[in-house]
């Protein structure tokens, strides 16, 4: 018998099991790399989480004769409505056994929960905040995800949301950037050095953490300001930013951590991040001392790099801008022990951008989809 169970984020127990699915589905495989256990229950604990000062979310599982075979977390995002002008919800964390009638059962009670609240359209996946990945994985399957910067899911998750009627909202595409073939034209450079030498354009590099906490307010606010003209965009709460930067903080290598200013304001970033795919799959979303030491030793290790943030605000894109973050970009992957880039989920919509690094040596193979459907 299957039924639909709504998930109490009051309890311990239900948390924990509507997590461990995921972690139960995706044991032995290869490619997918364990999110960390209590980031995911932080997503469902409106105590901790800042998505909830503004918005809700409800969460469910399905069980068939009792086990768990599939779940899925719907959301209501306020401030994005009222941003555009819309009436969306956005759903995330759905996993599920390749079984048309499970997905159909917990896609319907999503529905019936958003036509509670006036909602026309659902889209999804997409999470409670910026660095959650977006999208259902529909190419690349045979690669292993770029940590917990995106999802990873089995290729029958497409078939099953289409079958319900979804169709595209949005892809984000990976691009894989090799560092020996990855060189800009000398234009660029020359460009990038025109700009720094008249006085207004700079990049700031930091020399340790400390430096970053104190830019932290700034590096958020530029983060969110960057983005005003992307189709995810709404404006994020002062809690929400903090949370953003609280969470890049952790895993952030301070010379990897870029800030391109125009006469001293922030107006462009470059945030890249060792992969540490390799470590995180070692210890399965659990952080414990060990598992400390040995992401310390990945980063070391590791010959791949994620640029996942990257950026100009709009007004400064045709200004010389572009030109610093990319030569940014060559000096990361060129001046390190980085072997192979990846830029990580850049939206269609940024289509100069891709172009650029096809350009100059990438290439795009890894394709996320956000799925809409009007309910």
């Amino acid at each position: 018998m299957l039924t639909i169970e709504k998930v109490d984020v009051r309890s311990k127990k239900e948390v924990n099991d509507f997590v461990m699915f995921h972690h139960k589905l995706y044991q032995g495989t290869p490619q997918w790399v364990p999110p960390f256990i209590e980031d995911i229950k932080t997503m469902l604990n409106p105590d901790k989480h800042p998505f909830y000062e503004h918005s809700e979310a409800e969460f469910w599982v399905a069980r068939q004769n009792g086990e768990i075979v599939g779940r899925l977390g719907a959301m209501e995002n306020k401030p994005f409505n009222k941003w555009h002008q819309v009436k969306k919800a956005q759903f995330y964390l759905f996993d599920c056994v390749d079984d048309q009638e499970v997905a159909n059962a917990l896609f319907n009670r999503a529905f019936e929960w958003c036509k509670a609240r006036d909602l026309d359209t659902i889209v999804g996946p997409k999470g409670l905040s910026a660095f959650d990945g977006y999208g259902i994985q529909i190419e690349g399957h045979e690669l292993r995800q770029m940590m917990t910067m995106m999802n990873y899911n089995f290729p029958y998750y497409q078939k099953l949301v289409e079958t319900i009627g979804f169709e595209k909202e949005v892809d984000f595409v990976s691009c894989y950037m090799p560092a020996e073939s990855f060189h800009l034209p000398e234009k660029v450079h020359l460009i990038s050095q025109k700009v720094q030498e008249k006085g207004k354009f700079a990049v700031k590099n930091f020399k340790n953490k400390r430096e970053m906490v104190k830019m932290a307010w700034e590096i958020g606010e530029a983060y969110n300001n960057t983005f005003v003209n992307n189709w995810e965009y709404y404006p994020l709460t002062q809690r929400e930013i903090k949370f953003l930067v609280d969470n890049l903080l952790v895993v952030a290598d301070p010379n990897l951590i870029k800030i391109i200013t125009y006469n001293d304001k922030i107006v462009g970033f470059l945030f890249a991040f060792p992969d540490i795919s390799a470590a995180l799959q070692r210890h399965g979303g659990r952080i414990t001392p060990w598992a400390v030491v040995d992401f310390m030793l990945e980063l070391k290790r590791t010959d791949w790099v994620s640029l996942n943030g990257a950026g100009i605000l709009p007004e400064y894109q045709g200004r010389g801008g572009n030109a610093l973050l990319y030569t940014e970009m060559e000096k990361t992957l060129q001046n390190y022990h980085f072997k192979h880039g990846e830029l990580t989920q850049v939206a269609e919509s940024a289509s100069q951008m891709r172009k650029d690094l096809i350009n100059v040596g990438g290439r795009a193979y890894k394709n996320h989809r956000v799925f809409r459907k009007k309910i």
